[in-house]
């Protein structure tokens, strides 16, 4: 197996992976894994959820927490879907890598440094921005097999110099 084909797996288990994590997150506050308390579950309920947003956004005034937690599970649902079909996979993946961050910064600093640790957003993080980086860009996908954009153009602009 090439480089190539090696690189063009790990594109898609990455976006899997993150997808997959951020909807299994979202199923957790919502209890589809179980109840608050049961083993693997964190929150189990949106109450907890929301207490634990509450927590980590402690200089947020606590009549925005409600809607800061509606809004985080939009972002998170529209991420993870994206990933899972693979739709605009550089943006979506530099997006989830700012939310990752996000996350990193404010369980460190409430929790401190062990909480990201333990849940592996470090980790997450470092796999979205590794996904961006190495994501084919949309122009260059939506050409089909040819080259990207900037190829075609460059290709062009030089087959123009020389007639």
């Amino acid at each position: 197996m090439n480089n190539e084909r090696v690189l063009q797996i790990a594109r898609v288990f990455l976006r899997l992976a993150l997808g997959i994590t951020f909807l299994e997150s979202i199923c957790d506050r919502f209890g589809s894994l179980g109840a608050y308390g049961s083993k693997n579950v964190s929150w189990g309920d949106w109450t907890h959820f929301v207490q634990y947003v509450a927590v980590l956004n402690s200089f947020v005034p606590k009549s925005l927490i409600p809607g800061l937690a509606v809004l985080e599970t939009i972002i998170e649902l529209g991420l993870g879907i994206a990933l899972l079909l693979g739709i605009y996979q550089r943006v979506v993946a530099w997006s989830s890598g700012a939310l990752l961050l996000s996350f990193a910064l404010t369980m460190s600093i409430a929790l401190g440094i062990t909480a990201p640790l333990g849940y592996s957003v470090f980790t997450a993080l470092g796999a979205a921005l590794l996904l961006g980086a190495v994501a084919v860009p949309h122009a260059a996908r939506s050409s089909a097999g040819t080259h990207s954009t900037a190829e075609s153009v460059n290709s062009k602009l030089c087959d123009r110099s020389f007639t």
